[in-house]
């Protein structure tokens, strides 16, 4: 169960090849504990955010266990599914859209259905743009603009939030296009000459493109991609080292443990522990003021 105010708007496949933008839905959402809602399959981008309370995501094989301050992108003929956790229920926002360009505002936010994942700390603001979206929803010329105003206030917001956890490429197109590569083969094994003719560029002009307007070479940014997302999914997910690896395009599950202890100073399995730890702890100290004397429960995998 879940009460929510929510708006979806059917349109046949030739307005949407037509159509530059078109919003398809979007809505605010209070879920019941343990609400699920998939398996299922959407034929337009859709972005969730949580104002509150946490959950599950699952897309790809991949279950990102999610809170208050983080999203999820679902892109079209993906199967997903997300439950509502039973103890702190979430409640989130969100907005669909289609049309001509809408993979390349996601392209821009730097999020696919291999990194679906973002944290934007602006959740207010968020949450006051949709609203403003459901307030306005008529079918007239003015409330029209205004909703997709809105919307790029929205996916403004969330691009802000992304480029001030990773370095900044000023625009440049170039490093753009070779950005959106890297991000979307990240799981693959990746050479700095495919992102060079990606881009149409030869490998030597593109490093130096690259470090200009990032701050480092294209092997580095491809490294610090890859443990960043192996980081995010030993935090989100229940998945193996092994997999991790194999998910973030490290051909053997040692190789990233040996990154990672470099990296982090710990393993993946010891930085997964502490994770769960603060999190136990945080989550004992709730219910000891909620209801004292509930012990909590957690799981620990091994590295491989």
């Amino acid at each position: 169960m879940e009460n929510s105010i929510a708006f979806d708007f059917s349109s046949s496949q030739e307005e949407d090849m037509s159509a530059t933008l078109s919003l398809n839905s979007f809505g605010h959402s209070v879920t019941e504990p343990g609400h699920q809602y998939g398996p299922a399959v959407r034929s337009y981008y859709l972005i969730h955010y949580i104002l509150e309370g946490e959950g599950e995501f699952q897309v790809n094989n991949v279950c990102y266990h999610l809170k208050k301050g983080q999203g999820f992108l679902i892109e079209p003929d993906y199967l997903t599914t997300y439950i509502s956790d039973t103890v702190h229920p979430w409640t989130y926002i969100w907005i669909g859209f289609s049309g001509r360009i809408a993979g390349t505002i996601v392209d821009s936010l730097g999020l696919n259905q291999d990194n679906p994942i973002f944290t934007c700390s602006e959740g207010e603001q968020l949450r006051k743009y949709v609203l403003e979206i459901i307030r306005h929803n008529h079918s007239t010329p003015s409330d029209s603009y205004r909703a997709m105003g809105m919307f790029f206030l929205f996916v403004s917001t969330i691009a802000q939030a992304q480029k001030d956890l990773s370095p900044s490429a000023d625009g440049n197109t170039y490093v753009q296009h070779a950005l959106a590569y890297i991000h979307r083969h990240i799981s693959e094994p990746i050479l700095v000459e495919d992102v060079a003719d990606y881009a149409g560029l030869n490998r030597s002009y593109l490093s130096t493109l690259f470090k200009a307007h990032t701050g480092m070479t294209p092997i580095r940014y491809i490294q610090n991609c890859r443990i960043t997302k192996a980081r995010h999914l030993l935090e989100s997910s229940r998945l193996s080292v092994e997999s991790i690896a194999c998910s973030c395009g490290y051909q053997k599950a040692e190789s990233l443990i040996k990154i990672f202890h470099q990296t982090y100073g710990c393993s993946p399995s010891a930085y997964r522990k502490q994770v769960i730890n603060r999190s136990r702890e945080t989550f004992l100290n709730m219910e000891k003021d909620a209801c004292p004397g509930i012990p909590g429960q957690t799981s620990i995998e091994n590295d491989l």
